[in-house]
């Protein structure tokens, strides 16, 4: 049965089975998988946070699984550096295997990048400030391996994962048949994470993957269907708290049935062309497109720069 981990706003509770925590990390979350009072020490992190985290997540696992504690494994949802930023600190401790999709092994390899971030597709300062986010491959080098390809997850028996690209071409999401709980990565979220305000009060709400990230809106949105047909019970995401009933199923119902509506930005440098990648990395990118918000802050710098100067000459000419 689920149980109370942690009091989320406006009343909200974070309701996860006692398997499952959470580690809210600024603004991203990890998942420890593994039932501290079932006398195992078989746990699995899901998922390495920001960079500089790698303290707080070991202390977290200590605390939950006694000092010492070591995973069996690392399992990721997906590769961008909010997802994997303290990987090198934690293998370096545990040194464990990770796994992930095989579609996103070529930027945990080093044999690609990841697409520039979009700091155009507008919601706030997180997608304004997207373009200094970092989106170069990590290399974990023979530590990493591809996820089963008969879905089964490692360490976690009675799960299966699910390829859910769009945000990612590798991303995968993990569900448990036998009580519906989900963990989305960002195939989903529960913030609003393009808006520095949405994610410092994380306000519970379903929304699409994180817009600046997101290379494949198409796919995106197929993933989205997927997970909603599912009908979780609860669903554990990348960014957010956990939301369960009958505000997670509207919510999700809603955001699939209206994916454009609510998920698309209106404007973007993958919205109208995705990028195309295969099992070796990144092929085609869609080229830049002009940043509105440079645009109009141009305008407003040269129409002030005009203005004074006008004002400059004017009074030059009445001294005169």
């Amino acid at each position: 049965m689920p149980s109370h981990t942690g009091t989320g706003h406006n009343g909200s509770m974070e309701r996860l089975p006692d398997d499952l925590e959470r580690i809210h990390i600024l603004m991203v979350n990890a998942y420890l998988f593994g039932d501290p009072e079932a006398g195992t020490r078989d746990w699995v992190l899901i998922d390495a946070g920001l960079p500089y985290s790698a303290s707080q997540i070991i202390h977290r696992a200590e605390r939950r699984y006694g000092p010492g504690a070591r995973p069996k494994a690392i399992i990721l949802t997906h590769g961008h550096f909010d997802h994997v930023g303290a990987l090198h600190e934690l293998l370096r401790k545990w040194d464990v295997p990770v796994y992930a999709h095989e579609m996103e092994l070529p930027y945990l390899t080093g044999r690609s990048d990841y697409p520039p971030p979009d700091p155009t597709v507008g919601g706030g300062l997180m997608a304004r400030t997207a373009f200094i986010y970092p989106h170069h491959g990590i290399d974990l080098g023979s530590r990493v391996h591809a996820l089963p390809a008969d879905g089964s997850v490692p360490f976690m028996p009675g799960w299966r994962w699910i390829h859910t690209p769009g945000h990612s071409p590798g991303h995968v999401s993990f569900f448990r048949d036998a009580d519906r709980v989900l963990i989305a990565g960002d195939a989903f979220i529960t913030q609003n994470q393009e808006s520095f305000w949405g994610v410092m009060t994380e306000h519970p709400k379903v929304h699409g993957p994180p817009k600046y990230f997101t290379i494949d809106w198409d796919a995106a949105a197929d993933s989205v269907r997927r997970l909603a047909a599912l009908d979780p019970s609860i669903a554990a995401t990348g960014h957010g708290i956990a939301m369960g009933g009958s505000k997670l199923t509207e919510e999700l119902i809603d955001l699939a049935e209206h994916f454009k509506r609510e998920a698309v930005p209106s404007y973007g440098r993958y919205v109208n062309a995705p990028v195309f990648a295969d099992e070796q990395g990144i092929l085609a990118v869609p080229p830049a497109v002009p940043d509105p918000t440079l645009r109009v802050a141009t305008f407003v710098a040269l129409t002030a720069v005009a203005t004074t100067a006008f004002l400059l000459i004017h009074r030059s000419r009445n001294r005169a």
